[in-house]
C-alpha cells in the first residue's frame, strides 16, 4: 500500500469525505470486475475502501440458485416470502455500508445492479443526506463476446450454478438477463455525478466529477479491460557482482544459462496454460518488462533468439549492446512513451515477443547501506538500524529509498500494469516484485517487505473478476538459487559448490522480514493467505523439473 505521507484526524484523505459508488449495469456488464479492481488501487493509495456486492451476500444469506423461491429473478408480482427476502438482502447490504463508515472508511463500492431509476435515487438522497458524496458507476455492454465470455468465465462457475451443467446455466443466466432488459433504466438523470464505461473500458463518460480523489478514480477507470491474460514475475539472472548497487554489472555464467532455462520454461508453461483456457499460444503475443539494469534485460535476451544459445554468451563489463552472435536480427526502437523496447523482427520462430526496459523498474537504492552486511550495519548506524527493524516499509536509510518511496515510484507501473492486454512476463529486482505482488494480491503495506522472492521461482498470476488466481513453479537450482555469493571473476568460493546462502551484503535488497516478527513470507506462504485478502485467488506450489 503505497499510503499518503500524511494523516488526518478522520482518517479520510485527500480531502474528499465519504463517497459512495453504486454500480448499475445489467448482469454480465462487468460491474464487478470493474468494482473489485478499483477497490484494490484505491487500498493501495492508502483509501480504506470496501466492495459491497448484493450478489455475495444474498449468496452467503440465502444460498444458490436453486435455494431461492422461482420467481426471486423474474419479472411480475412477488410473492410476500420473495418480497421478504429481497427487502432483507438490501437491508442487509445497507447495513453492511453505513457499519463501515461509521468504522472510518472512506469509500464504500455498492455492487449491485440498481437497475430501477426509482430505486438508486432513493440510495442516492439517502446518504447524500448523511453528508456522503454520491455517485453513479454505469457499466454498458454491447459487445456479446464480452457478455459470452463473462458468463462463462465468471457467473456459472459462481455459487448460484454449482453443479448445474455449463450449457444449462448459461441458458439459465441469459433467461435472467432478458428479464432484466425488459426493466432496466440506463442512466440519464444528472443529480449526481456519473461515470459511465462502455464495453469494460472501450469508452468512458464523466459527469461533474469533481475533487483530486474522484479525478483519480476516473483515472484509474480510464486504464483498465477485461481481457483473459497472464502476468509472470521472475527474477533477473545472476550477476558478476551481486552485492553493489552501483555497479551495474552483467550476467555471470550461471546467470546467462538462468535466463536460458528461464525462456523455456516460460514458453512451456505459457503454452500449457493457454491451451487449458482454449487460446492457441502461436497466437498470443509475449510483453516482457525489465529495468535499465544490465542483468535485468539480459535475461530477457534468450527470448529474442531464433533457436536456444548453444554458449554462453561472454560480454566485457562495459557491454551495453548484444553482439549479433546473442542476439539475432532484433529491432530496437523506442516506444511511444520513450522507452527502449526490443522486438522478434524475424519469423524463425513462433514466439511472439516484445522486451521493454522501464527505468522505473529499476531495485530499491540502499543508500550508505550498499554493499553493507546486516552486522555491519548494526554496528555503524545503530539508531537507524533499530528504526528499521520496527519498520522495514516506511524506514529509509541515508540517501536511500523506502519501500514506501519505492511503491509510489512504482504507480505508473500499476497503471500500465493494469492497461496491458497482452501476457506479460515481468523480470525484475525482488524489492520491486514485492510491491507488484503486494498490489495484486492485495497484502498490507506491513508484509511487502516480508515476501521473500527466490531466484528461480516463476510466479504464475491470473486476473479474474473477483480478484487473481495465483500459482508459483520451481524451475532452478543452480547457483544464485538463493542468493549465493560470488567474487569478482564469478566464481564461488570454496567449499560453497552445492550451497545455499544469503548474500547479506545485499541485505537491502533481498532482506525479508516481517515487522510483526513473524518468519519472511515465501512463496508457498502465500499460498496460506486467507482468501478474503486475496478476494478468492489461489497460490498453489509446483516443480517445473
Amino acid at each position: 500500500m503505497a499510503a499518503p505521507l500524511y494523516t488526518t484526524a478522520s482518517g479520510l484523505l485527500f480531502h474528499a469525505g465519504k463517497i459512495l459508488i453504486l454500480t448499475v449495469g445489467l448482469p454480465a456488464r462487468g460491474k464487478t470486475h470493474i468494482s473489485r479492481a478499483l477497490e484494490r488501487y484505491l487500498r493501495w493509495m492508502g483509501v480504506k475502501t470496501q466492495v459491497v456486492s448484493l450478489g455475495d451476500y444474498r449468496r452467503k444469506t440465502l444460498g444458490g440458485t436453486k435455494k431461492l423461491p422461482p420467481d426471486y429473478f423474474t419479472l411480475g408480482e412477488k410473492s410476500p416470502e420473495t418480497m421478504g427476502l429481497r427487502k432483507m438482502v438490501s437491508d442487509g447490504c445497507e447495513k453492511l455500508i453505513e457499519d463501515f463508515f461509521e468504522a472510518g472508511g472512506q469509500v464504500v463500492i455498492y455492487d449491485a445492479n440498481n437497475g430501477s431509476r426509482t430505486t438508486r435515487q432513493a440510495l442516492a438522497e439517502k446518504y447524500d443526506k448523511q453528508g456522503i458524496h454520491v455517485i453513479i458507476l454505469e457499466s454498458v455492454c454491447d459487445n456479446k463476446e464480452i457478455i459470452e465470455t463473462n458468463i462463462r468465465n465468471v457467473k456459472i462457475s459462481s455459487p448460484d450454478y454449482r453443479g448445474w451443467d455449463p450449457d444449462k446455466a448459461v441458458e439459465d443466466y441469459y433467461g435472467r438477463i432478458r428479464d432484466r432488459e425488459k426493466s432496466y433504466e440506463t442512466v440519464e438523470e444528472t443529480t449526481w455525478p456519473f461515470i459511465r464505461i462502455i464495453n469494460v473500458g472501450e469508452k468512458i463518460m464523466v459527469n461533474n466529477i469533481r475533487g483530486y480523489l474522484q479525478s483519480r478514480i476516473v483515472f484509474f477507470l480510464m486504464n483498465i479491460h477485461n481481457r483473459p491474460r497472464m502476468i509472470y514475475f521472475a527474477r533477473s539472472g545472476q550477476s558478476l557482482i551481486e552485492h553493489s548497487y552501483k555497479a551495474d554489472s552483467d550476467l555471470s555464467p550461471a546467470g546467462w544459462e538462468y535466463a536460458e532455462r528461464l525462456k523455456e520454461f516460460v514458453v512451456e508453461r505459457r503454452a500449457k496454460s493457454l491451451e487449458q483456457r482454449g487460446f492457441d499460444p502461436n497466437d498470443r503475443r509475449l510483453v516482457i518488462w525489465t529495468s535499465t539494469r544490465r542483468r535485468a534485460h539480459h535475461t530477457a535476451w534468450p527470448f529474442l533468439t531464433p533457436t536456444p544459445s548453444t554458449s554462453i554468451p561472454q560480454l566485457p563489463l562495459a557491454a551495453t549492446a548484444p553482439p549479433q552472435s546473442a542476439v539475432a536480427r532484433n529491432v530496437v526502437t523506442t516506444d511511444e512513451a520513450g522507452e527502449l523496447t526490443e522486438t522478434k523482427a524475424t519469423a524463425d520462430s513462433p514466439l511472439k515477443v516484445k522486451v521493454i526496459e522501464k527505468t522505473q523498474m529499476s531495485e530499491i537504492n540502499p543508500g550508505v547501506w550498499d554493499g553493507l552486511t546486516p552486522d555491519q550495519a548494526r554496528k555503524f548506524y545503530s539508531e537507524e538500524w533499530a528504526r528499521f527493524v520496527k519498520d522495514p516499509y516506511a524506514f529509509r536509510a541515508p540517501r536511500a529509498e523506502s519501500y514506501h518511496d519505492l511503491s509510489v515510484r512504482l504507480e505508473p507501473i500499476l497503471i500500465e500494469l493494469e492497461r496491458e492486454k497482452e501476457d506479460l512476463l515481468i523480470i525484475g529486482h525482488s524489492s520491486v516484485i514485492r510491491c507488484l505482488l503486494a498490489y495484486l494480491i492485495g497484502l498490507p503495506a506491513s508484509e511487502i517487505p516480508a515476501i521473500e522472492i527466490a531466484r528461480g521461482d516463476l510466479l504464475e498470476v491470473v486476473p479474474t473478476s473477483y480478484g487473481v488466481h495465483s500459482q508459483a513453479f520451481h524451475f532452478w537450482d543452480g547457483p544464485g538459487r538463493r542468493g549465493e555469493g560470488v567474487d569478482g571473476d564469478g566464481d564461488q568460493e570454496e567449499g560453497e559448490v552445492g550451497k545455499s546462502r544469503r548474500d547479506e551484503t545485499n541485505f537491502y535488497e533481498n532482506y525479508a522480514e516481517d515487522t510483526k516478527g513473524k518468519k519472511r513470507m515465501t512463496a508457498m506462504d502465500l499460498g496460506l493467505l486467507s482468501p478474503s485478502i486475496r478476494e478468492g485467488g489461489g497460490w498453489a506450489m509446483a516443480d517445473g523439473t
